[in-house]
């Protein structure tokens, strides 16, 4: 490109805040025919369904604030273990720890960790730190538990003698856990409580002083919310709450 040349681009990967290090948007250049217009958005995706505020609230029977909380703390607990999610510049860290043989917590874990990659939207390189276990067909066992649950298409290598499987799966948007190491997020769900409550009247939402920012930095998500309910919201903030604590209460109950 010549200096001052206009170029039209399509984003392929939107930029990923991280601690000290963000990375950038990725991006290529958009087809001849190409025109500025906003990115595909998840109702795009087949089968996707747009859920009313009124109608039964399918992602809350579905687990949503459990999978929210995982998204949080990094903690997914499973019969017999837990993992560990960490957020790392250099890759997603899964480590498996529990009270089963190291044999069956291997093959248990891997499939927990396979489920928990699909369900939270983990994506890029991933390493899963498996308990180590000497038995060469109990490390294939593992890998094939991965194969059977997590849907292509990634890239994985075979469970090493320390118990150690990386994945690769392409990265097209923050995950959940990324979304959630930052405070709009909690926003975000703390709206949808209150556009999900079946209260009448002004609605007061008490949280951090850092959430009900992020939300009056968005009026258009609280004026959504007010044409939804017909009541305007009220923000409290409490800094004796946690970011995740935030709660919302109806005049009328």
């Amino acid at each position: 490109m010549t200096e001052g040349a206009t170029l039209l681009v399509e984003i392929t990967r939107p930029t990923t805040p991280e601690p000290g290090k963000p990375k950038r948007a990725r991006a290529r250049p958009a087809l001849p025919d190409a025109t500025p217009c906003d990115g595909p958005s998840l109702a795009d995706l087949p089968q996707a369904r747009i859920v009313g505020p009124f109608d039964r609230d399918l992602l809350g029977d579905a687990g949503w604030p459990l999978l929210i909380e995982e998204a949080a703390t990094g903690q997914v607990g499973f019969p017999g273990g837990a993992l560990t999610i960490s957020l790392t510049p250099a890759m997603t860290l899964i480590d498996i720890d529990g009270d089963l043989a190291p044999a069956e917590l291997a093959v248990t874990g891997a499939r927990e960790a396979a489920r928990a990659i699909a369900r939270l939207d983990l994506a890029g390189s991933i390493g899963i730190d498996l308990p180590t276990v000497g038995d060469k067909g109990v490390r294939l066992a593992a890998a094939e538990a991965v194969d059977a649950v997590l849907p292509q298409p990634f890239e994985r290598t075979a469970v090493n003698g320390f118990g150690f499987l990386q994945i690769v799966r392409r990265r097209t948007r923050a995950s959940l856990p990324e979304l959630f190491a930052h405070v709009p997020a909690y926003a975000r769900a703390l709206l949808r409580q209150a556009e999900r409550d079946r209260g009448s009247g002004e609605r007061t939402l008490t949280a951090h002083p850092a959430v009900l920012a992020a939300i009056a930095a968005h009026p258009d998500w609280v004026g959504a919310v007010e044409r939804t309910l017909g009541a305007t919201l009220a923000l409290r903030g409490d800094a004796g709450l946690a970011i995740s604590a935030g709660h919302v209460q109806a005049r009328f109950p």
